[in-house]
């Protein structure tokens, strides 16, 4: 049989098969989630994207202190440097000295011989300071040989923690732009009536949870702000309207812990930068005694924070995609609530939810 036949043979029992061969099954449509499933999923998503991004916030804290560290003991040791460098200036000299006059008598047959042994006295007084100062001489560059050791394994180990940390803040970079990606791709899958509708149902969700408070009585009365309290609360009202971005402490974008340290800040009283540490390092207050400029801090993982401005409501910089707001205290399942400008020294109260 030719090329030309067998081909066409070929191409006939290929076309025969796919004559006789059953149609394969249409796939049903797989059945659309509900309005409720897809608000939970996007509140998942945005709390897993908050969390890493507090979680880079810390690293980035620490690897800032970390960077002076080295930067400090850099300077130590170069200064711990050149001290050595001049001990042992000063011992080589002394070493020259000690061998030009090593051929003489000794200190007491000179004193015997001298023709004015007072002279010879207050000779060897000056002789013996001499020899303290040698003695002095060594010990300070022993002394800075030992200095210089210990800032040089210091200043290592320094280096390296800075570059452990510095890989590590790389790592959850990339973590937080992924759990990013992950909400812009449910975000695309919707239609804009599915947008509005979890728009609406979190909306209500919000509003029946402040309800709750309110008759618990878990709202406070309204309090005066301090007058710290009062300059950050200004200063975060100010930034209204401004975007969220993640790792974001002004003054163009914030993220929820940017905007909070970085009001306190300028109102003089600088507090951590993330939530979780200004959850655990701040005095905790129950929420019916908060004042304006007080913190709320969210979910059980103390991963999101926004300031009380009163009236039950906070100022806060909502998540990716939004731009900071008022919103209702209740806007997210409430931990608990922490005072900047608390007594010093005071240890957290216990936890009010």
């Amino acid at each position: 049989m030719s090329g030309v036949l067998l081909r066409l043979a070929c191409t006939a029992a290929v076309a025969a098969q796919a004559v006789l061969a059953p149609a394969p099954a249409v796939a049903a449509p797989a059945p659309r989630p509900s309005v409720a499933q897809l608000l939970t999923d996007l509140q998942r998503l945005y709390r897993q994207t908050e969390q890493a991004t507090e979680t880079y916030n810390a690293t980035t804290e620490k690897l800032r202190r970390q960077r002076a560290e080295v930067a400090r003991l850099d300077d130590e040791l170069a200064r711990a440097r050149l001290t050595l460098r001049s001990g042992r200036t000063d011992a080589g000299r002394l070493a020259r000295q000690q061998y030009q006059n090593g051929g003489g008598l000794g200190p007491y047959v000179r004193l015997l011989l001298a023709p004015d042994p007072q002279h010879a006295l207050d000779e060897g007084h000056v002789i013996g300071e001499l020899a303290r100062e040698r003695a002095r001489t060594v010990a300070r560059l022993t002394t800075a040989e030992k200095r210089t050791d210990v800032l040089a394994r210091a200043a290592r180990k320094a280096l390296d923690t800075q570059l452990g940390l510095a890989g590590r803040q790389r790592r959850q970079r990339d973590d937080v732009q992924v759990r990013l990606a992950g909400v812009e791709r449910l975000l695309a899958t919707l239609t804009p009536e599915q947008i509005a509708a979890v728009a609406r149902l979190e909306q209500q969700g919000v509003a029946e949870a402040q309800r709750r408070l309110t008759t618990a009585g878990a709202l406070p009365d309204d309090r005066p702000a301090t007058p710290q309290g009062d300059r950050a609360v200004s200063y975060a009202m100010d930034q209204l309207g401004k975007p969220y971005q993640w790792g974001a402490q002004g003054p163009d974008a914030y993220d929820c812990s940017g905007l909070t340290s970085r009001a306190w800040s300028q109102a003089g009283t600088p507090i951590p930068r993330t939530s979780q540490e200004q959850w655990q390092r701040l005095r905790r207050i129950p929420l019916k005694d908060l004042r304006p400029g007080d913190l709320v801090v969210y979910f059980p993982e103390a991963t999101h924070v926004a300031m009380y401005v009163g009236d039950g409501r906070v100022v806060q910089a909502p998540r990716p995609g939004e731009r900071v707001r008022i919103s209702p205290l209740a806007s997210y399942p409430v931990l608990g609530a922490v005072r900047p400008d608390g007594s010093p020294g005071q240890a957290p109260d216990t936890e009010a939810r």
